[in-house]
């Protein structure tokens, strides 16, 4: 059944993510948007369904007319560990209802909740977007980080603060190599290392091909080396205007060589060559050493909003790396040879969302 009772004239259903002409509308009113990320394209339901084994719910809601006025992209995480949640986006920091009014943004919230009681999943997850009445607010956890670009690559060193410009002058000075592509080979030992010495599982390698692949030209990676060695690289997105540095780390030698300053120096260079006109860093958990990082860069901290709506007597999902509950499981992780975390470690994340 992928239709949901009409409520005050908007009807809810499951649209069809293969039908080319129905990812066609979707893409359309997504691009007329002005609060649409990534993460609402069915592009980014497709990949992660692709690249970690969970399945993609695509809900959209019509008018009388037969009108597009809201949609909402979920995905269907199962993991032994962490249980079955529905998420809004699933492996997004982003992504929740997206609609013209209250009416289609409470409809399609509403078909979440049924949606998740037929699947057996017993918690939902929006993440950005309005909140709906009664759910539960999530906030004060994270923050997102995001400021124009100048319009020339010239403008962006003197609009960096005077402590990251420095950094990033040394950087400058070291001989290191930038190279901008499309494979993952050496993007996924850099990042692989970097989760692991955060004491995090890594997620699957097919996850980053099946974006890049999804994306197009809308997604590529930048890498820092030095004779050779990758020292850091980011998969990055470019979405109207935005790019949006996404999944990205260093290597212990980074540090030496300032190469994690170097690597969103040039990102930031690429983007506005690319005709971008901000510059997206993601967010960052409060209190962490990424959030301090991206402060030094200029970026002013916004509060992030999300809400949750589970079934009675179901506790809420913890998979906060920083909670106290994963103490010891971080600091055993941190430990592992590489080849074993990276054995390990997709098996796991694919379960996160």
């Amino acid at each position: 059944m992928n239709a949901f009772a009409p409520v005050a004239g908007v009807a809810v259903r499951i649209a069809d993510r293969e039908d080319a002409g129905e990812r066609e509308r979707i893409e359309t009113f997504i691009a007329a948007h002005p609060d649409a990320q990534p993460f609402h394209s069915p592009r980014w339901s497709l990949a992660v369904e692709r690249g970690c084994g969970q399945r993609g719910h695509y809900l959209l809601a019509e008018d009388s007319s037969g009108n597009l006025v809201g949609l909402l992209p979920l995905t269907e995480v199962r993991s032994r560990l962490f249980g079955a949640v529905l998420v809004s986006t699933g492996f997004g920091v982003g992504g929740g209802i997206l609609a013209h009014h209250e009416v289609a943004a409470a409809s399609l919230a509403d078909a979440a909740w049924s949606l998740s009681q037929r699947l057996g999943c017993p918690t939902v997850e929006l993440r950005g977007g309005s909140i709906p009445p009664g759910w539960r607010r999530c906030e004060g956890a994270y923050a997102g980080f995001v400021r124009a670009l100048p319009d020339e690559d010239g403008g962006i060193l003197p609009s960096i603060p005077r402590k990251q410009r420095a950094e990033i002058r040394r950087a400058l000075g070291f001989g290191l190599d930038v190279s901008i592509g499309r494979g993952t080979r050496h993007h996924y030992r850099v990042y692989s290392e970097s989760v692991r010495n955060l004491g995090t599982p890594v997620f699957p390698r097919a996850l980053f091909e099946a974006m890049l692949e999804a994306f197009g030209d809308d997604a590529d990676i930048l890498t820092i080396s030095k004779d050779g060695r990758p020292l850091s690289s980011v998969l990055s997105f470019y979405f109207q205007g935005t790019v949006y540095p996404y999944w990205g780390g260093g290597t212990a030698e980074a540090r030496t060589w300032r190469a994690n300053e170097l690597i969103y120096y040039e990102l930031m260079r690429h983007a506005v060559r690319r005709g971008c006109t901000r510059f997206d860093f993601g967010r960052s958990k409060l209190g962490t050493g990424a959030f301090a990082f991206k402060k030094n860069w200029g970026f002013e901290p916004q509060p992030l909003v999300y809400a949750e709506r589970a079934a009675d007597g179901v506790p809420p999902r913890e998979i906060n790396p920083l909670s106290p509950k994963y103490r010891m499981q971080v600091a055993a992780w941190k430990r592992l040879p590489l080849w074993l975390a990276n054995r390990l470690g997709p098996s796991i994340a694919r379960g996160l969302g």
